[in-house]
């Protein structure tokens, strides 16, 4: 679903891509029926903006919209670690016992943020299952110069530039490299940790920060070929302007803008 500003509403269908044309009156705008268009495939990436709270209140709502059709099947998170999940826990849990299965890291992931989304596949009936790399694996696979293979040099490349940028340039760039292979990891930990929950008759819906889930550089590269066949990528942008490059994703979602924080600015400051 592409949204671009328009004077009102007219919705069309365009080949397989629905598209509905916004107001510029934000305020006029229901973000929250977008979840409506939730593609069918059984693995969905759901790329979010981690300080966007549209986001996350969109990722409940796709988690209560295929839980009330019987469709979800587990809900993936890359919020959590690979081995932690609520296989088998009571309906009725308590947010304490669910926050102690899963580890949670309250000050990484806000509860206050995340634990809605949680909580609603808990109170369906669905399983929650942590996806991301271990902090105990990391060491080895930073110094594991074959994770630098398993993505084409251009989307190699770009992560190491993600890298460089994302520490406000105060990476020394002998560990440029294994942080990117930190990058590449995480998104190949979720893509097998999706694959194993896929082909049960259901929908796994996977909900990570947008670079995770585009299609040009992150989990769905490294998806085997049967998986990415049946594989739709949701993005959440946090702005009036979508980027259109479908490349990227095969759904696109708007919410009203974040104002952006200058965190380079701030280690600056805080480094006089």
């Amino acid at each position: 679903m592409l949204f671009t500003p328009r004077p009102n509403w007219k919705p069309f269908v365009s080949g397989l891509v629905a598209s509905i044309f916004l107001t510029p009156a934000w305020g006029q705008v229901d973000w929250r029926s977008q979840v409506k268009t939730l593609p069918t495939s059984e693995l969905i990436l759901l790329g979010e903006q981690h300080d966007a709270l549209e986001h996350q209140e969109l990722a409940r709502l796709s988690v209560q919209s295929l839980a009330s059709k019987q469709k979800l099947s587990a809900l993936l998170l890359e919020m959590v670690d690979d081995g932690l999940n609520t296989v088998d826990i009571p309906v009725d849990s308590t947010e304490s016992l669910v926050r102690e299965r899963l580890n949670w890291g309250d000050a990484g992931w806000p509860w206050s943020s995340y634990g809605p989304i949680v909580m609603q596949a808990v109170r369906a009936g669905v399983p929650v299952i942590g996806s991301n790399l271990r902090y105990s694996e990391m060491s080895e696979v930073m110094s594991d110069a074959s994770w630098d293979a398993k993505v084409p040099s251009a989307v190699l490349s770009a992560h190491r530039e993600s890298m460089i940028k994302g520490h406000c340039g105060l990476l020394p760039a002998s560990q440029v490299p294994a942080m990117a292979r930190i990058q590449i990891a995480r998104d190949e930990r979720m893509a097998r940790t999706a694959q194993q929950w896929m082909n049960k008759g259901g929908t796994v819906l996977l909900l990570a920060g947008a670079e995770h889930v585009k299609k040009d550089r992150g989990i769905p590269l490294l998806l085997n070929p049967s998986a990415a066949s049946k594989t739709s990528v949701v993005w959440m942008q946090a702005t009036t302007v979508a980027n259109q490059d479908f490349s990227f994703a095969d759904v696109n979602w708007l919410t009203l803008p974040v104002t952006p924080k200058d965190y380079c600015a701030e280690l600056a400051k805080s480094l006089k």
